[in-house]
């Protein structure tokens, strides 16, 4: 992902999840910050906007945010957003080692520990059948909350 987009040496570096939650159009919005010089890393939230978000996925994306904050100092309204643009110095600068889950608070610990700076753009997000019924098992929060706690203790 993004340590093959690096290879192409490119000023910004746009990840999506490919759940067909995010709508393309949004990325220009996402990419302004980072052109205007205002932040290294853009969230697209959800959570700026919950009319439409299942009142489930509003509360485990609330836990999310709580944890990520209790663990490593960065709150943001949206921690588990699958739509995140990067610029090149932020993509350079993080250093991800999970593959599961939590790869997006790890990307927030990162961008944290660099002291980089974040900012959050409102998106829409595209509630289809699909995109409701593939969500994540409840005790899968836990377990990806007890591999964030591991790699703190682990640091």
């Amino acid at each position: 992902g993004i340590q093959a987009a690096l290879l192409e040496n490119p000023e910004i570096i746009v990840t999506f999840d490919a759940d067909g939650q995010h709508n393309p159009k949004d990325i220009k919005k996402l990419t302004k910050p980072i052109i205007k010089g205002k932040a290294d890393f853009v969230i697209g939230s959800r959570m700026l906007d919950t009319k439409k978000m299942p009142w489930i996925k509003r509360l485990a994306n609330k836990a999310g945010n709580i944890f990520t904050w209790f663990l490593f100092g960065a709150y943001v309204t949206d921690s588990q957003s699958g739509l995140r643009v990067f610029s090149r110095k932020a993509a350079e600068a993080i250093e991800i080692k999970t593959r599961g889950m939590e790869v997006s608070s790890e990307i927030i610990k990162e961008i944290k520990r660099n002291n980089l700076k974040i900012k959050e753009v409102p998106i829409k997000t595209i509630y289809t059948e699909y995109a409701i019924k593939k969500g994540q098992k409840w005790w899968h929060g836990f377990k990806v909350l007890g591999k964030l706690i591991l790699r703190k203790i682990m640091r």
